[in-house]
């Protein structure tokens, strides 16, 4: 992967410029940067190595970064490396948000409307299934002997009866950002932006809902509300299917954190990451409540 002094020596625009970089914290895949460019702020997203193994396909994030944007909740691409699938982003003048934020009362609307409108805007250029990623991923962690959890595999059936309840009645597939934990929503003042689409793609709508109450520990209630604020009412169907995507959600990142805490160069303590999605996953699927999860959502 390039440097940061590399990327921006083959910016044409940027030569014979005040040009002053820094880095951004938090990506658990990438490294970003700040690049100011004669005062002007932009993101410079450089991929981290090896996220072949993490699905990640980088014509797909560019197609789908710029429909984004087309949306009005992405941030603009000035300029693309497709020698490196290095992406130069508008910088987003705002708030990044904190899961306690999300949380409050006022933000639900806030976080239903930006969803929405991803999910209206241009068509995304592939499909996301988390059931598919999941068996991707569980290829990758055997063939290669990674770490997983006791008993993971244990839960594998699991999916498939979450897959098969949800096949019952199908909900209309719509471009997802599928990844959107508190870092990746920020407050122009305005309306919430959506950014980071590395894992991408054409979705069902309760995965991007189930996976946002996941990522940022909504409670019961604040499902249900997230829920009426996004279709306009919280039926037992609808919440069910957020829940049960909240739930596949955890059993799939299990096996993407297992692959990174084996292959990121990134300082960060990726087995803990996963053991507290696998938490989370066994938690819900074990819970009273998901037997009726897998019924309602077929009614």
């Amino acid at each position: 992967m390039p440097t940061i002094e590399d990327v921006i020596a083959r910016i044409p625009a940027w030569q014979g410029r005040a040009v002053e970089a820094a880095p951004l914290t938090g990506g658990l895949t990438n490294t970003n940067y700040r690049v100011t460019v004669d005062g002007v702020p932009y993101v410079v997203r450089i991929p981290g190595a090896s996220t072949e193994l993490l699905s990640v396909n980088r014509e797909y994030e560019y197609h789908n970064t710029l429909a984004a944007a087309q949306s009005g909740v992405g941030a603009r691409i000035i300029h693309y490396l497709p020698e490196f699938s290095v992406m130069v982003l508008e910088f987003i003048d705002g708030q990044t948000m904190s899961s306690a934020r999300l949380r409050e009362p006022a933000q639900i609307p806030r976080i239903a409307a930006a969803a929405r409108a991803l999910h209206a805007g241009p068509a995304f250029a592939n499909r996301f299934d988390m059931f598919r990623t999941m068996d991707f991923y569980l290829d990758i962690v055997q063939r290669h002997g990674f770490r997983i959890p006791d008993g993971y595999i244990d839960y594998v059936p699991v999916a498939r009866r979450i897959e098969a309840a949800l096949a019952v009645r199908p909900l209309p597939l719509v471009p997802c950002n599928n990844d959107l934990l508190a870092e990746n929503f920020i407050d122009d003042g305005a309306r919430l932006r959506l950014v980071d689409y590395e894992y991408s793609g054409t979705n069902d709508p309760c995965f991007e809902l189930g996976n946002i109450c996941n990522e940022n520990d909504f409670a019961p209630e604040q499902v249900g509300q997230l829920c009426a604020a996004y279709f306009g009412q919280a039926t037992p169907a609808l919440v069910a299917r957020m829940w049960l995507f909240y739930c596949m959600s955890n059993i799939g990142w299990v096996l993407w954190g297992s692959i990174q805490n084996s292959i990121s160069t990134i300082e960060f303590d990726f087995w803990e990451w996963t053991l507290v999605k696998w938490r989370k996953a066994q938690e819900k699927v074990d819970a009273p409540e998901f037997a009726q999860w897998l019924s309602d959502v077929q009614r």
